[in-house]
């Protein structure tokens, strides 16, 4: 069983954020580490949780690490993408929760098995399945999909600018023979990009790998949905809590956020705002939650964290 060596992020701020109910029914749709998961679970008496992951190393993992939430059927596990999160809760009876958190992003333990092919440092074969059990993974997408494609996803999921370029370095050397590991696409991508853009802004292959991660996964897609499903599960005074690492995941919750908590355009000089009209939710705070100085110090990897909360009013 893989040791999942991962340390939870802005984990207090979040299951605060959730205003935790001892007798409330709550949902980590990534329950990775299980960090947020346990803390939700030393809260409840007879409340329970529902904690989903694609990833069955998770669920193993968790199966031993929450055993005795599970042994008091205080919690249950979903090995599922969190995009059917409504269709799996109504397999379980469930229609309406008190608070949900997401934690986005790769867990540490994905990037640190190198055999799953997440690292641009680690020599691997092209992988990035989050799912082990879809067929589509990263050497389909650098070897397979055309030319147009790539430029697409490197520029819109990873933001780089030399996308035409590097989608073309990889055209080229796919004809010659297939990209099969992760050290040769990061060589690729590094010949790509011109010598003095590579002086600065971090390791060249970053962006290009997370864009490849972002499509084989289908991460902006899955979100979406899933937060949209979300926001209609929540009872009156519950809480959706969301974690994300990188700008195009906190956009995105930003954007549906912002949403849900607008009053729509109005015709002018209306005395009253009529009561449908009215939103339903509020954002618990208005900007984003970052990790604490001493967080950031201690774990590298919450430097880009940002933590946005939103709730059901009555």
């Amino acid at each position: 069983m893989t040791e999942f060596k991962h340390e939870t992020v802005l984990l207090h701020e979040a299951v605060a954020g959730l205003n935790v109910q001892p007798a409330g029914v709550y949902v980590d749709c990534t329950l990775g580490g299980g960090g947020h998961s346990a803390l939700i679970l030393s809260h409840l008496t007879t409340g329970h949780l529902y904690a989903f992951d694609q990833d069955q190393t998770a669920i193993a993992y968790n199966e031993s690490h929450l055993r005795p939430y599970l042994q008091k059927q205080e919690v249950t596990f979903i090995h599922d993408n969190f995009r059917n999160l409504k269709l799996d809760l109504a397999t379980q009876g469930v229609r309406d929760v008190d608070g949900i958190v997401y934690d986005l992003g790769v867990s540490s333990p994905q990037f640190d098995d190198a055999e799953r092919g997440f690292s641009y440092q680690r020599d691997a074969r092209l992988d990035m399945r989050m799912d082990q059990r879809q067929s589509l993974d990263a050497y389909q997408v650098v070897n397979q999909w055309p030319y147009e494609d790539l430029v697409r996803i490197f520029f819109r999921y990873g933001e780089e600018k030399f996308s035409k370029q590097i989608a073309r370095k990889i055209e080229r050397e796919r004809q010659q023979q297939p990209i099969e590991t992760t050290t040769q696409l990061a060589e690729l991508v590094k010949s790509a990009i011109p010598a003095a853009a590579r002086r600065h802004g971090g390791n060249p292959s970053k962006r290009v790998f997370q864009a490849v991660r972002i499509a084989v996964n289908d991460e902006l897609g899955a979100l979406e949905e899933s937060l949209e499903q979300a926001l209609t599960l929540l009872k009156p005074r519950g809480c959706l809590a969301v974690i994300t690492f990188q700008s195009l995941e906190d956009r995105l919750v930003k954007r549906i956020f912002k949403e849900q908590t607008s009053i729509p355009d109005l015709p002018p000089n209306l005395p009253v705002i009529p009561a449908e009209l009215e939103p339903h939710f509020r954002l618990v705070a208005k900007k984003p939650i970052r990790p604490s100085t001493a967080e950031q110090t201690e774990n590298h990897r919450s430097h880009s964290a940002k933590l946005r909360i939103i709730e059901r009013m009555e």
